[in-house]
């Protein structure tokens, strides 16, 4: 681990040593912020709920946006070979940029807890509910990562990669709403591979390992595969 926490830490580096990270968290909490405030001042509703929901919407934009070029940006430039010649093994290049991003959204999301702390002075606050939501968030952040990542690990190109990453995550986020269309056997499965199922059942505070299996499961899928791909470049 030690050689992909090199790599995480030469990511946050690149990060934070320009404005992207700055950029892309405050643009985040912007959205969340106009967001919160229009629930309480034109709802008048003090609660975290449509902020739990909103997120994912966000992320549809945001994941995508600060992992599109962790591989692309390398092959463009030609880093990405005298990376992989080092003494380290595809696994670490993909796990350290994967952590690098997964710190990245932790910073923003941590950023937001003057929001239930706002909640919390306006009424009553359900603490499981609110647990459950920012775990639901963290994990439904990494599954996005890593797809992201899996996006930009095929391509050169960045805004390619923003667009396969943004089209996986749009579609498996969107399955929950089209199951009406479907057959029994067929939406049952499609329900399950949606993250809006597991997403919603976290948010609630339930937390029921079938969801925190789909997570991590599929979460692990996506990096073996952009592991995968990263190490397709031998076989060529």
């Amino acid at each position: 681990m030690g050689k992909s926490f090199a790599i995480t830490k030469k990511e946050l580096k690149m990060y934070f040593n320009s404005p992207i990270a700055y950029v892309m968290i405050t643009v985040f909490l912007l959205i969340v912020g106009w967001f919160f405030s229009s629930n309480i001042f034109l709802a008048n509703t003090a609660s975290l709920r449509f902020i739990f929901t909103i997120v994912p919407w966000i992320f549809l934009f945001f994941i995508p946006a600060i992992t599109m070029r962790l591989i692309a940006e390398e092959k463009k430039r030609g880093t990405i070979e005298t990376l992989v010649t080092m003494p380290i093994q595809d696994s670490n290049v993909i796990v350290g940029k994967f952590l690098a991003a997964m710190l990245l959204l932790v910073v923003a999301l941590f950023m937001t807890f003057p929001y239930p702390i706002t909640v919390a002075s306006l009424g009553n606050v359900d603490g499981g509910e609110i647990i459950g939501g920012y775990i639901a968030l963290v994990l439904l952040g990494a599954l996005y990562i890593s797809i992201g990542l899996f996006a930009s690990s095929l391509t050169e190109n960045q805004i390619v990669a923003f667009i396969i990453g943004f089209l996986i995550i749009f579609v498996i986020f969107m399955l929950n709403k089209v199951l009406i269309f479907l057959p029994g056997p067929l939406a049952s499965f499609f329900e399950y591979i949606s993250t809006d199922l597991h997403f919603n059942n976290l948010m609630r505070g339930v937390i029921d390992s079938k969801d925190l299996v789909y997570f991590i499961s599929f979460t692990f899928l996506f990096l073996f595969l952009a592991t995968r791909t990263l190490a397709s470049r031998k076989w060529r």
